[in-house]
């Protein structure tokens, strides 16, 4: 990945061999003394400017946690977060007070939090210090966890990947829509081949990220989740209380997510399979997702491929892009070729 991209395809075999890369163990070479099967692993935060962080605090530090959370603990955590985003820097005093009562410490710097922990939790909800916030941690060799977005752009998202890759550190980034149960069972094969998607997700516009990566991330994670890898083009209409975005998939299929800003904020969605059509399960708040990180912290695994990453990101920026065009398709071949250029 030292290289610039030319190309969707080579673009996205370069980011998959990189990415295979970080499921070897020797990943966690930095911590080979630690036992990993019977010594707490301590767990970082950064950013308590989002609900995120007391909902895995609070899984993770329960009195009786589940046996999935066993060993796994939160011990520090920097607050900062956003500073001029307002609906999330005005919740960080509330957040910082709570999050002691699970017997967390605050402290003043990200390299004082490295100096604690063995993982990190970025959960940030500013995608645009994402880059900034994450490299002291890949170059401590910390595995992390990315909150959505990952980045507020695909290009600082390919950073993230480059600098992982070259340090050979685990990061992955999800939304927790991913891991609705039956978007999983899907995924799986268990209803034979999807044959498209609709799927629809609150999208809240924020004028300091690119529309979709705020919050209609949300659908656009559920439709890759069941549809995979390989979109060539996308279009985009948009109105003020809605958004609809198309995809059209290498092998013709089609998948759609409806953005809404107004009536009920809702998850769901049709998935079109070999074997009928199944609806979509609701939000299953953040255990689902819990579990995986933290069978990633242990193992170093990737759940969550850098190609597939990326290529919602620039699923994203396509998006941004039909609108600012007047809804024409636009080809992800022109997004993946503006990230070499840039």
């Amino acid at each position: 990945m030292q290289e610039k991209l030319l190309n969707r395809s080579s673009f996205i075999r370069n980011v998959t061999l990189a990415g295979a890369a970080f499921s070897l163990p020797s990943i966690f070479s930095s911590v080979t003394a630690r036992n990993l099967t019977t010594e707490k692993r301590r767990v970082g935060i950064i950013g308590l400017d989002t609900s995120h962080c007391i909902a895995l605090t609070k899984l993770l530090n329960a009195a009786n946690p589940s046996p999935d959370f066993e060993g796994y603990k939160v011990i520090a955590a920097y607050p900062f977060g956003s500073r001029d985003i307002s609906s999330s820097a005005e919740r960080i005093p509330e957040y910082t007070e709570e999050i002691k009562k699970y017997g967390v410490e605050i402290v003043p710097s990200i390299d004082e939090l490295l100096k604690r922990v063995d993982d990190v939790l970025l959960l940030t909800n500013d995608g645009r210090i994402h880059l900034e916030q994450v490299t002291p941690v890949i170059k401590a060799g910390k595995p992390v966890y990315i909150n959505k977005p990952m980045a507020a752009s695909l290009k600082d998202a390919n950073a993230i990947f480059e600098m992982a890759n070259q340090y050979s550190v685990p990061v992955f980034s999800s939304s927790a829509l991913r891991y609705v149960s039956n978007l999983q069972e899907i995924r799986s094969g268990k209803s034979g081949k999807v044959l498209g998607a609709d799927v629809f997700s609150p999208a809240a516009l924020e004028k300091t990220h690119p529309d979709l990566f705020w919050y209609g991330i949300h659908g656009v994670e559920s439709l890759y989740t069941v549809m995979g890898t390989g979109c060539r083009e996308v279009v985009r209409i948009h109105t003020d209380g809605t958004d609809m975005t198309v995809g059209t998939w290498d092998d013709g299929r089609i998948g759609a997510v409806r953005g809404t800003r107004t009536g009920k904020h809702l998850y769901g969605g049709t998935i079109y399979t070999e074997t009928g059509d199944i609806t979509m399960g609701q939000h299953e708040g953040y255990t689902n997702l819990l579990k995986v990180i933290t069978n990633f912290f242990t193992t170093g695994v990737i759940p969550v491929s850098a190609a597939e990453t990326l290529e919602i990101m620039a699923f994203m920026e396509a998006a941004d892009l039909s609108k600012q065009k007047g809804g024409v398709p636009v080809k992800m071949e022109v997004i993946f070729s503006q990230l070499q250029t840039s």
